[in-house]
């Protein structure tokens, strides 16, 4: 889906099924931007500023505006992007580690980029917002408080609260179709050994879904049909050779007190990693990111979903 880039990745559907959002890294520039392209071109539009690290954009359910984190206001951002150049200067592979930028804040803007305003602004970072299916609510993460937990606000940026209190990493929120849980991704047993949870919307009822600390588990997104979740893994086992992230889904049942994971099925079995798959509104497309690419970079990969569970209409945006 995505060419010309050095990188490029995390790619979301609007609300009709026609464009994607996503985050790439433009020629000559060291930290991504937010882009976005219809489904039937190649060529894509930069939204964002232009300056600082940005991450994690999603469209509203109206399809009229796109959210999306960013460090453009960075007082020290000319200091930092010649930091991150001396870097990029001196080659070879390194393990890819997400910096929780201390001036990432969540804006808003219009579809076509103009309108931008933060929804957020408080200390530490902010990013990794979605909306709820209604539209009335943003999911997200935040270190406000010190520890990287899950947050939600109104689509305003009004009313914020705390969902989950833990320690460690819990981050990546999504909401369920109904809107009655949020799945994300925490290292509370291990550092850095993401489990998949999910937790109601009020914070009463919470379920871990994996439990295997020789794993790394992230991404986590529901089909419209709300009957399983697709996710990525690996495994990081002792004498495996680590980073080799595949998709796999997972069967879901829940009501407004329980949520139960099921059967897992393996989805892809690819050379290089396969990481953030996500769905199309109506269930039939699989978007993810992979290096399957032949130079190796990662890129936006689409292809059909052959499953055969489609949303029904009362879940559709």
């Amino acid at each position: 889906m995505t060419f010309g880039f050095p990188r490029a990745g995390e790619g979301y559907f609007s609300p009709d099924g026609q464009w994607i959002v996503f985050q790439a890294y433009p020629p000559g520039y060291p930290f991504y931007q937010i882009y976005v392209q219809r489904l039937d071109e190649r060529e894509a539009r930069r939204i964002s500023t232009g300056r600082g690290r940005t991450t994690c954009a999603y469209f509203s359910r109206d399809g009229k505006k796109i959210i999306f984190a960013s460090s453009h206001t960075d007082p020290k951002i000319a200091e930092t992007e010649q930091k991150a150049r001396e870097e990029a200067k001196k080659g070879g592979h390194r393990r890819y580690q997400w910096d929780f930028d201390e001036h990432m804040e969540i804006y808003e803007c219009n579809f076509d980029g103009s309108g931008l305003k933060p929804l957020t602004n408080s200390p530490g970072y902010d990013a990794e917002g979605s909306y709820s299916f209604d539209g009335k609510q943003i999911v997200f993460t935040s270190m406000r408080n010190g520890n990287a937990n899950i947050y939600v606000m109104d689509a305003d940026g009004s009313q914020v609260r705390q969902v989950t209190r833990a320690t460690g990493y819990n981050g990546g929120p999504f909401f369920s179709p109904d809107d009655r849980w949020i799945i994300f991704r925490a290292d509370r047993q291990r550092k850095d050994m993401l489990q998949l949870y999910a937790i109601s919307v009020d914070g009463t009822h919470e379920v871990q879904l994996t439990n295997n600390l020789d794993t790394v588990n992230w991404a986590p997104f529901f089909h419209p049909s709300e009957k399983y979740l697709i996710w990525c893994r690996a495994n990081y086992a002792p004498g495996r050779p680590p980073g080799g992230f595949d998709l796999f889904t997972m069967e879901i049942e829940h009501d407004a007190t329980s949520l139960r994971g099921g059967k897992v099925t393996q989805i892809t079995d690819a050379k290089g990693a396969d990481i953030l798959p996500v769905f199309s509104p109506d269930g039939t497309k699989l978007m993810w990111t992979s290096t399957r690419t032949p130079d190796g970079t990662s890129q936006l990969w689409i292809a059909d979903w052959l499953r055969g569970m489609k949303a029904t209409a009362s879940r559709t945006p």
